[in-house]
């Protein structure tokens, strides 16, 4: 005869805890969303961040092969925006300039160096813009990434 009132009185705490999980995990879910959108943005702001410096590498590498190489502006743009396939508004200015041992440039046909002659360097600068997936209160709706590689002609 105890038995139904034993019975009765173990559901009470079991439906109670499932009460609890339920209100905690709604508590929770929303900062769980949260961390899980910044960490994504994130990730993508360091890959974005990657892509600007390695498209600038690869550019400075291409123009930095020969002479030839380091008057041909256009192609080390070409291969800084073909090394970064991903990001569609990517902006790259490349140039070459020569310059001497103690860093001051000098013209590449005229300048003469007290160390000898001047080297021949190249130098490609590449910026995008990243846009988080959220606005975020207190941060920027956008953030300018650049980087710049400069490397002596072989």
């Amino acid at each position: 005869m105890n038995s139904p009132t034993l019975q009765a009185t173990a559901r009470r705490p079991r439906s109670r805890e499932a009460g609890q999980s339920v209100v905690e995990t709604a508590l929770f879910l929303p900062i769980l969303l949260i961390a899980f959108l910044v960490t994504a943005d994130l990730g993508r702001a360091c890959y974005t961040a990657m892509e600007v410096a390695d498209a600038a590498r690869a550019g400075v590498q291409y123009g930095a092969q020969s002479v030839v190489t380091a008057a041909d502006n256009n192609g080390m743009e070409t291969a800084a925006k073909n090394d970064a396939v991903d990001l569609s508004a990517l902006n790259v200015s490349a140039t070459s300039f020569c310059a001497c041992v103690d860093g001051s440039q000098v013209d590449c046909i005229t300048g003469t160096c007290a160390s000898g002659a001047p080297g021949t360097y190249v130098q490609v600068t590449t910026s995008s813009t990243f846009t988080p997936l959220v606005d975020y209160p207190g941060l920027p709706s956008s953030i300018p990434l650049s980087d710049t590689a400069v490397m002596r002609v072989q």
